[in-house]
């Protein structure tokens, strides 16, 4: 049986989720511009600072608040400070190692106080089992139906691989830029 889509996203509020693979960023893109109120984005100092005129097309860039910290625990630390604080619509989190099940509860807790949705980008591999969903996101290199919107045909397979409610799923979804919303593709007839 497969989980409805709308179920599961937009993210459920006042939860940390985990997002991986190479459409991680387009993912949490997209969760910014679906977001209320201004986004705050956490990131490694030696990772590449995401540009958010590049994010353009998925969010507005001028609700991004961008930070920089100098390790995965700073990042952490901060992700945890701005979801506490509840100031923020979305906390996005970019970390390069595992997370433990003791920085991953401290995430749900201070989504859970500040009423704030909290995502991560993880290394394949590398969530923390009190996460409430992890996707794992990966373009699709051939467009999945005949029928395709001639401005727009990238598409990406959003697999739920981790579920608190315990139902997974997968979904090969396109962003509609028009109606600023995420399109489940339908699947061809049999």
């Amino acid at each position: 049986m497969s989980l409805p889509f709308s179920s599961v996203y937009p993210l459920k509020r006042s939860r940390a989720h985990e997002v991986c693979g190479e459409g991680g960023l387009v993912f949490a893109a997209i969760s910014a511009g679906q977001a209320t109120g201004a986004v705050v984005w956490v990131s490694e100092e030696w990772r590449p600072t995401v540009n958010p005129e590049g994010l353009s097309p998925y969010c507005d860039p001028g609700k991004l608040l961008i930070t920089r910290a100098g390790s995965q625990l700073d990042v952490l630390a901060s992700a945890e400070t701005a979801l506490r604080s509840g100031a923020a619509g979305l906390v996005v989190a970019e970390v390069s190692g595992a997370i433990g099940l003791t920085e991953g509860r401290r995430l749900q807790l201070a989504a859970e106080a500040g009423r704030t949705t909290g995502l991560l980008i993880i290394p394949e591999g590398a969530g923390s089992n009190a996460a409430e969903t992890r996707w794992r996101c990966d373009g699709l290199s051939a467009p999945h139906t005949p029928c395709q919107n001639s401005h727009d045909s990238t598409h990406w397979r959003w697999s739920l691989i981790k579920n608190k409610i315990g139902t997974l799923s997968e979904w090969v979804v396109r962003w509609d830029a028009a109606s600023h919303r995420v399109i489940v593709v339908s699947k061809a007839g049999g």
